[in-house]
């Protein structure tokens, strides 16, 4: 074992070394020490200390002279910033090192290459900070990484490299930004085995949703190749997120990776990019065993740190095998603080320019400056709209001081999107041509407070900011529940309080994730419009069954609210398109009648069983059966909406039995919508066969009093088709009391409670058991259910004392 105080192997290092080799190197000496016996992959390497890169600043002179370079440094002119990191970047790499530090690397090396039984081993050179708080723990790239590098004399220029990184302009910016001592921290270098990733796949992965701070996935992103074109936003990552407690894959999505990152083993360069075969692009770059691998991996990792982790992986394309090649602490998401509910709404929306993946949940406004070279960023000034093809670190001095940021590439673990959420920035990635459509000068809003999508409108539009703590907020014995259908918002969501979701709509998530009527998908085959094929084609790219796009993408929609209010219950309804609706969707027109009032037509149970629209509810059967069974989701209830008769009832469940959702089976619950006045009129009736009602309040409401609630009419007038009416109020009363009596469950998801306190209160004065609400009026309505339920109580009591 090699022990000096220039170079330590792995072994000899744990989490305690920190001062003396920095956080990364630290942590792969802590994993390989620890959880190596627990499986996780870690491969060889080893690690410079402090001390020999004090040694090396103090004997040559090079900390002098630096100092020198650095006095009367002002950070805020971004052009004498860069001239004097170059000088010191130059200065470093052309300093020879002292002979003990290099015999110290070079005999390392060798033992190294011994060790895995080759004569000059390829090895990955990394950075790594002696503080944990610094640079390199908090901001993305900060420091540089070498690959491929062989041979001794490579190796100890890769090694000056490094320490010359500690000096990037970013790096001393942020130093004197955070009031550091320059030569308060000191760089080790790490030097591993490296894997052929090229040949394979590489990503990173978080132990904490990225985005929204949620504790119970793991995030993958990968790609085919190299992992640097990932946070240099080369390429749009594939997508994966595990949930922890059931350890199962609820949502997967495949980007088009048009390059990779390989070994240029050849030329001057030790990496180079290649296009990708168009056939294999859309290919996924980890299969659903890698993924759950490295997400039991995380969970272990995450478990010994005793927090959310950010983590590094590669798959050599030799071997097959995975190896954690960096794992360091989550510094965003995980220190926000939970209690704190911060609601960014656009009161009003301009004119569309163009949209891309979403990186946080705030909106920004300013003027654009489209900046496609990194050289021009002295003249950026603040407050204004960055607009690039990609960002990398040596743009960070101007992303700080930027109003948004948008990038024409890149993913949610690109430089772009890690800095942004770092720093609080709103920033849309991956727009694919924002810097063409979008032109220095310009007026623009940038809005990430829709969830996963982030769009760019013309103008500076208004918004405002809700802020609340809900920290000591108590519980009212009503359940308060919500109204769910975008996946999207669900985490986010989660943190509102809150009793589970009272009625999540699949209608949003075929619209907008599917958008493909489900029998076109069926006969794809068959269909003779060209054009409609070739569309479907575009939006099930890598599916040669089309049906199976269907049933993956309602799974993974519903899956997704289910686990982030796991284990709460989420009641999911059946689709409740109407006629008009489903005909809207790509291929729609064909399969649909035209109905003068879809509003009481063909929808609901009624297509359910029918034989024109059964084979498209099996694909619903089926993807429902997957979230329950394969992805362990068993919060998840069935609502079957618009059933007319108890005939329907039965008949639409007997189908539900065979396709592998029998009630009462492995705990599946199933609710009816009470939104028609025969469901209240045979209340008893329904008791016997459903576990449940949720009150549909707006179709109560119209058909209660003949009003078409979809035709915009001269009836429908406020104070006539409101559920405030005393009929529809009477209705509902005796819905609650056959419930009460049969002890079935009773809530509602109308829009009523959202809109109307008092109508809200009316509800748990009758014993209502949950109410479910659009989330922007949970906080509210359950502040005012709290005085309520106190009102009552109260009022009782008075009476206790008389009676």
């Amino acid at each position: 074992m090699l022990k000096n105080k220039f170079v330590h192997f792995f072994k000899e290092l744990t989490i305690k070394d920190v001062p003396m080799v920095g956080g990364k190197n630290a942590s792969l000496g802590e994993m390989y020490g620890r959880l190596l016996k627990k499986g996780v992959k870690i491969l060889n390497g080893f690690a410079t200390t402090a001390a020999a890169y004090n040694y090396f600043l103090d004997s040559t002179g090079l900390k002098n002279k630096i100092k020198g370079i650095l006095k009367g440094l002002d950070t805020r002119n971004v052009k004498d910033l860069m001239r004097r990191g170059e000088t010191i970047r130059k200065l470093i790499v052309a300093t020879e090192m002292p002979k003990d530090f290099k015999k110290a690397i070079v005999k390392a090396y060798r033992e190294l290459s011994a060790g895995y039984k080759v004569k000059d081993i390829h090895v990955a050179v990394r950075s790594s900070a002696t503080a944990e708080d610094l640079p390199d723990a908090s901001f993305a790239g900060q420091q540089e990484t070498y690959l491929n590098v062989s041979g001794g004399k490579d190796l100890l220029l890769a090694v000056r490299k490094c320490i010359a990184s500690l000096f990037t302009d970013r790096a001393i910016s942020y130093r004197v930004d955070k009031k550091f001592d320059h030569f308060s921290i000191a760089l080790s270098v790490g030097v591993q085995k490296m894997v052929r990733a090229d040949l394979g796949s590489s990503g990173v992965m978080f132990t904490i949703d990225t985005e929204s701070g949620f504790r119970n996935v793991v995030l993958i992103n990968s790609i085919f190749g190299l992992g640097e074109n990932i946070v240099q936003g080369h390429v749009t990552p594939d997508e994966f997120y595990v949930f922890k407690p059931t350890g199962a894959i609820i949502s997967k999505n495949l980007s088009r990776k048009n390059v990779k990152m390989i070994y240029n083993l050849k030329g001057k360069n030790p990496v180079k990019n290649v296009v990708i075969p168009e056939a294999d692009q859309l290919k996924a770059s980890l299969s659903d065993k890698q993924v759950l691998q490295l997400a039991k991996w995380g969970m272990l990792i995450e478990e010994h740190y005793k927090r959310p982790m950010d983590i590094e992986f590669a798959v050599d394309g030799q071997s097959g095998e995975t190896y954690i090649t960096q794992a360091r602490p989550e510094t965003v998401q995980s220190l926000r603080a939970v209690n704190i509910i911060e609601d960014y709404k656009l009161n009003k929306k301009g004119k569309l320019i163009v949209s891309g993946q979403s990186v946080g949940s705030k909106i920004g406004a300013g003027i654009v400056n489209r900046m496609m070279d990194v050289k021009d960023i002295n003249k950026f000034k603040p407050g204004q709209v960055l607009v690039t093809d990609m960002t990398d670190p040596d743009w960070e001095p101007i992303m700080k001081i930027a109003a948004a940021i948008v990038t024409d590439k890149g993913g949610r673990t690109c430089h772009a999107a890690i800095v942004s959420r770092e720093l609080g920035i709103p920033c849309v990635v991956g727009t694919g041509n924002a810097s063409i459509k979008i032109k220095s000068g310009l007026a623009v809003t940038v809005d990430c407070s829709a969830g996963e999508a982030g769009f760019v409108y013309e103008g500076k539009l208004p918004f405002k900011i809700e802020t609340t703590d809900v920290k000591n907020l108590k519980r009212p014995k009503t359940k308060i529940m919500m109204n769910v259908g975008e996946p999207d918002m669900a985490f986010s969501n989660s943190f509102i309080p809150n009793d589970g979701v009272g009625l999540a709509r699949l209608e949003f998530i075929i619209n907008n994730y599917i958008k493909i009527h489900p029998l076109a998908l069926l006969d794809f085959k068959i269909l003779k419009d060209q054009k409609l094929k070739e569309k479907i084609s575009q939006l099930t790219a890598g599916y040669a069954n089309k049906s199976q796009y269907f049933v993956d993408r309602l799974a993974q929609g519903v899956a997704t609210i289910c686990a982030a209010y796991y284990p709460k219950d989420v009641i999911v309804r059946l689709s409740d398109f109407k006629t008009n609706e489903y005909a809207n969707l790509i291929g729609g027109t064909a399969y649909e009648p035209i109905e003068s009032n879809p509003m009481i037509g063909w929808r609901g149970a009624s297509r359910y069983y029918s034989p024109q629209f059964l084979p498209a509810f099996k694909l619903e059967c089926q993807a429902i059966k997957k979230v329950r069974e394969e992805m362990g989701l068993k919060n998840l209830k069935v609502m079957v909406p618009f059933c007319r008769t108890i005939e329907e009832g039965k008949r639409v469940q007997e189908i539900m039995a065979e396709n592998g959702l029998k009630r009462g089976q492995n705990g599946l619950e199933i609710y009816v919508m009470a939104e028609i006045p025969a469901n209240i009129i045979l209340a008893d009736k329904f008791c016997h066969i459903f576990d449940g009602f949720s009150i549909g309040s707006n179709d109560l409401t119209q058909l209660t009093l003949g009003i078409d609630r979809d035709s915009g009419g001269s009836l429908n007038v406020a104070g006539v088709s409101n559920e405030k009416n005393e009929a529809v109020k009477i209705l509902i009363g005796q819905l609650i009391k056959v419930a009460k009596k049969y002890r079935r469950k009773v809530g509602i998801c109308g829009q009523g409670p959202s809109d109307f306190p008092d109508f809200a209160e009316f509800l748990v004065e009758e014993g209502i058991d949950s109410l479910s609400l659009n989330p922007d009026t949970v906080i509210a309505t359950t502040i005012a259910i709290l005085k309520k339920e106190k009102e009552i109580r109260r009022s009782r009591g008075l009476l206790n004392l008389f009676f």
